[in-house]
């Protein structure tokens, strides 16, 4: 999938409800888990995890 640019993945565990994701920005991977029933609530908790990122690193840079 894609948000912004970035390209990231988002999978069920073995574990209910669980999901493990990843995305990459520049050299930087950042890996997770979050807890959901839903899908698409699932993804976009990513979607947001990647827009903090995104802002911090453009803080940084101004």
């Amino acid at each position: 999938m894609n948000h912004r640019g970035v390209e990231f993945t988002i999978a069920k565990t073995a574990i209910p409800a669980v999901w493990q994701w990843q995305f990459r920005i520049g050299d930087r991977i950042r890996t997770g888990k979050t807890e959901t029933r839903i899908d698409l609530l699932a993804i976009r908790r990513v979607q947001l995890r990647i827009d903090r990122e995104l802002k911090a690193i453009g803080r940084k840079t101004a």
